[in-house]
């Protein structure tokens, strides 16, 4: 692994630990020239699952754009690190256990917002306001309705 600050590709592992619903391993590494500390991640890649956007587009399936669509929503919120790996993790481990060739980002979509509902009520309303193009104020209002 080629540490981020010199370049050297000389480091060792200080911890590793399982993440992500034990479908990942996050490791700390200390470059062995600068002594750099920094984090890696090490899963599985499935090159076979397609996400079908709204638009008809076809690319593959990305656990880290889901994490960063859960971040974005928890910006802010009183959720940690942990549970946002946690929640992609159980997310990710979902659909590529249900789905083998396909996916629509829609039924990504309903799983997020599924699982934010139990974590976070703001963060829900934050991925659905963006997720289901929210119109103006009443589509919020009628959206927090509901929660109740």
């Amino acid at each position: 692994m080629r540490c981020p600050v010199c370049g050297c590709l000389e480091d060792k592992v200080i911890d590793s630990r399982s993440v992500r619903d034990d479908s990942a391993v996050r490791r700390r590494r200390e470059c062995l020239k600068c002594t750099h500390r920094f984090t890696t991640y090490e899963s599985i890649i499935n090159d076979t699952l397609k996400v079908i956007k709204r638009n008809g587009v076809r690319e593959d399936f990305d656990p880290e754009k889901l994490r960063r669509g859960i971040v974005n929503a928890c910006y802010n919120r009183p959720v940690t690190g942990d549970d946002i790996d946690r929640v992609t993790g159980l997310i990710a481990a979902s659909i590529l256990r249900d789905f083998d060739k396909e996916i629509t980002s829609s039924e990504i979509g309903n799983r997020v917002m599924a699982a934010l509902k139990e974590v976070d009520q703001v963060a829900y309303v934050r991925f659905a306001s963006v997720y289901r193009k929210f119109k103006d104020v009443e589509e919020f209002i009628a959206e927090i309705r509901a929660l109740k």
